[in-house]
């Protein structure tokens, strides 16, 4: 049996940078008895940057890599010298990709525009001892360290973008339409949920003029419910501008057309 490789949902971990630490660090020269504090500041953490690229088409990636770290700012250094700013993570995900919190479900991001959206911040670097020190307060020890990063605990789902949905109840042919419009090729069998995917297919109109039809796995009773394949289904066919309902005429089914 063909599987597809349609992956539309995913649960990640980030952890953006932490901060740099300030510095400790005192003047030290020949013919300078007792430099003052010197200490630079920390360099910030990097931030986890999501970006939607039209290249992705799955979430098949995020099965196996769970866990996305940012980079450490680089701590302070001596001769007030900060640390260096950590490099940003950029994570590239498909157009449509929603990003939801997985505790309370709560909307993050929707990835359908082409900004990119800086889902967790890197923490910011921490002072040197240079800025603690005061008239009465000469040779400050301490500094302040780098603030955490931003952790968080993601779901992505994807919704397919398609200009046109392919809906009706299982086993009326869907899968057999669209295997003759384009150049996919599903499934296709004589049962019902043959099709438990999504399938893309690109139909040529003419030169340079070209639209996406999804087969989309059949539509039963209750589906609102999450009856057959509920939710998966109703979550593809909300974003298709246009719904083709195909109705099986010869009722071979038992259903009145």
């Amino acid at each position: 049996m063909a599987t597809s490789n349609f992956i539309d949902t995913a649960t990640i971990w980030l952890h953006a940078g932490k901060g740099g630490d300030g510095a400790v660090t005192f003047h030290r020269e020949k013919f300078v008895a007792a430099g003052g504090p010197d200490g630079g500041d920390g360099g910030r953490g990097g931030d986890i940057i999501f970006v939607a690229d039209d290249n992705l088409s799955t979430l098949m990636d995020f099965r196996y890599k769970r866990k996305y770290t940012a980079a450490d700012g680089e701590n302070g250094r001596a001769k007030r010298q900060s640390g260096a700013d950590a490099d940003d993570l950029v994570i590239r995900v498909p157009r449509g990709t929603v990003l939801k919190e997985a505790e309370t479900g709560l909307v993050v991001a929707d990835l359908s525009g082409s900004e990119p959206v800086v889902v967790a911040r890197g923490g910011r670097g921490g002072w040197g001892n240079s800025h603690f020190a005061t008239p009465t307060r000469q040779i400050p020890k301490f500094a302040k360290p780098g603030l955490p990063g931003e952790d968080m605990h993601l779901q992505l789902e994807l919704k397919v973008i398609a200009d046109v949905g392919l809906i009706g109840f299982p086993n009326v042919g869907k899968s057999t339409l669209i295997s003759i419009i384009s150049a996919a090729r599903p499934k296709i069998a004589n049962y019902h949920f043959t099709t438990l995917t999504p399938v893309l297919g690109v139909v040529r109109v003419g030169p340079e003029q070209s639209f996406v039809c999804a087969d989309i796995p059949g539509l039963i009773e209750g589906a609102a419910e999450g009856v057959g394949l509920g939710h998966d289904f109703l979550r593809h066919v909300e974003r298709c501008r246009l719904l083709l309902h195909v109705v099986d005429v010869s009722g071979c089914e038992g259903r009145d057309p």
